[in-house]
Order: structure tokens, then sequence, then C-alpha cells
């Protein structure tokens, strides 16, 4: 499954580029991609792990940058 979420907040596109880092390596994250310029994640993951995955990357996001918000 891929899916497109908005982010609010991300200040910094070093942080974007840790997250798209950090969530890439959760397991069934077959890619992501962090667009600092739009704001923007793109996740493709496996159907049956997506909410835990989006569980896991809500967490690393809010680690990396705490006014980072996924909006889903």
């Amino acid at each position: 499954m891929k899916k497109i979420f908005k982010l609010d907040e991300l200040d910094c596109a070093n942080c974007g580029a840790k997250m798209e880092n950090a969530i890439r390596k959760i397991k069934g994250v077959n890619s992501v991609n962090v667009n600092f310029m739009a704001q923007k994640m793109t996740v493709d993951a496996d159907d049956e792990l997506f909410d835990s995955i989006m569980e896991q990357a809500v967490k690393i996001c809010r680690k990396i940058e705490p006014d980072c918000e996924i909006i889903m």
C-alpha cells in the first residue's frame, strides 16, 4: 500500500532526512520519501503491517522533530 501524508511543522530538511532513514528501517517498509519543500511524506509498505508501521513512524517523527505532525 502506498500513501501520501502531509507533514505539519517540519522545520528542517536534515530532520526530514533523519526521519526518512529511520522509517526506512521499519520491518515491512518498501520505500519512504520525505519531501521537505512540499511538506509531504510518501510511504510504501506492506498492507497487513501498515497501521503498525505508521504508529512507529509517528513516534520516530516526534522524537526527531517534536513539533512535526503527520496528518493522516
